[in-house]
C-alpha cells in the first residue's frame, strides 16, 4: 500500500473541493478554500483522528482503509469513475462495480443533487433497485437501507421472497407495485444486455415466486420515473406523496426523491418527518421498499 501517495491524493481532492458544494458553510474564517479534514471525516463517516492518518501518509500506526473506508471517502470528495480507481490502486484494493451493488460509487451529478435535497426524503439507488447513499429524511420516511450483498441487496428480490418487504405498501397497492418492479426490471435487465448479475437474479426469483415468473413471462416493459405512492409509516400512518425518478445518463442509476402538493396531508407530515428524526421507526422483522429496511425493517421506496 502506498500510503505516502495515497495521503497526497486525499490531501489535493480535499482542497478543490469548496464547502458549499457539499452543504456546509463557507464561514469567515476559513484560510483555505477547500474542506478542513474534519469534515470530510464527517461527510465520510470516520473519526478526525483516522482521516488525519490517512492524509499524513505514516504507516506507524498501522492505517489500512477497507474497500468500505474507501468508498466512502470516493463519495465525500466527489470523485469521479478514473479517480475513484486510483484511490483504491493506491490502497491496493480491488476496485468494486462502477455501476451497481450497494458499494458501487454513485455517480457525482446525482450525489451533488442529493446535497440540496435537503428539505425531501431522497435516495440514490441502482436499476436493480439497491440503495446506495440517501439523507436523513429518506431515513425518517424508509428506515435504513440493508447491509445486503448480492440478490438479496435488491428491494425488487425482496419484494418477491420476503412478504415483510411489501409491509410499506398497503395491501391493496402491492398488485400495482409488482406490475411496475418487474417492467422496469425487463427493462434494466434489455439495458444491460448479457449481464450475468441479472441472470442470476431474474433466474432465482423464477424459481422462488410464482408471481414474478407470471409476470416476467408478460414481457411489459417500463422505465419508472414517477409515481404516486402509499407509504405505510410506523409513527405517522399512510402517508401519500409523489415519488420523482432522475436517470443517469447510463440508466444504472437513478435519484429518487418524494414530495407532496403544498397544503396537502402529505406535505404536513412530510414536515413531521424531520422532527421524528429516525427515532421510533422500528418494526419486528423484515425489510421493505427499493433497498431500505423498515426501521431495520423497512426499506427503499
Amino acid at each position: 500500500m502506498n500510503l505516502p501517495e495515497l495521503g497526497a491524493f486525499l490531501r489535493t481532492r480535499r482542497d478543490r473541493i469548496r464547502p458549499t458544494e457539499v452543504g456546509l458553510p463557507h464561514g469567515p474564517r476559513r484560510r483555505v478554500p477547500g474542506l478542513r479534514r474534519e469534515e470530510v471525516a464527517q461527510l465520510a463517516g470516520l473519526s478526525a483522528d483516522y482521516y488525519t492518518e490517512l492524509e499524513r501518509g505514516s504507516a506507524e500506526h498501522g492505517v489500512q482503509p477497507s474497500a468500505q473506508t474507501l468508498a466512502a471517502l470516493a463519495r465525500a470528495l466527489r470523485l469521479n469513475g478514473d479517480e475513484r480507481d486510483h484511490l483504491f490502486h493506491l490502497a491496493e484494493r480491488p476496485i468494486p462495480p462502477s455501476a451497481h451493488g450497494p458499494s458501487a460509487h454513485v455517480q457525482p451529478a446525482l450525489l451533488g443533487l442529493l446535497d440540496r435535497l435537503s428539505t425531501t426524503p431522497a435516495r440514490v439507488i441502482t436499476d436493480l433497485h439497491e440503495t446506495l447513499v440517501e439523507n436523513n429524511l429518506a431515513l425518517s420516511l424508509l428506515g435504513r437501507s440493508p447491509a445486503h450483498r448480492g440478490p438479496t441487496a435488491s428491494f425488487v428480490y425482496r419484494w418477491f421472497t420476503d412478504p415483510q418487504a411489501r409491509e410499506i405498501y398497503p395491501p391493496e397497492d402491492h398488485p400495482r407495485h409488482s406490475r411496475v418492479f418487474v417492467a422496469d426490471l425487463q427493462a434494466a435487465a434489455a439495458r444491460r444486455g448479457r449481464d450475468a448479475e441479472v441472470a442470476k437474479m431474474v433466474a432465482m426469483l423464477r424459481r422462488r415466486s410464482q408471481e414474478f415468473a407470471a409476470l416476467w413471462d408478460t414481457h411489459d416493459v417500463a422505465v419508472r420515473r414517477m409515481d404516486h405512492k402509499k407509504i405505510v409509516h410506523p409513527t405517522l400512518g399512510v402517508v401519500e406523496l409523489d415519488c420523482h425518478n432522475l436517470l443517469s445518463e447510463d440508466g444504472r442509476q437513478r435519484l429518487l426523491w418524494f414530495t407532496a402538493p403544498p397544503g396537502s396531508p402529505g406535505a404536513e407530515q412530510l414536515e413531521l418527518l424531520s422532527v421524528l428524526g429516525t427515532q421510533d421507526l422500528s418494526v419486528p422483522g423484515g425489510t421493505a421498499p427499493d433497498g431500505s429496511p423498515a426501521a431495520q425493517s423497512r426499506s427503499q421506496r
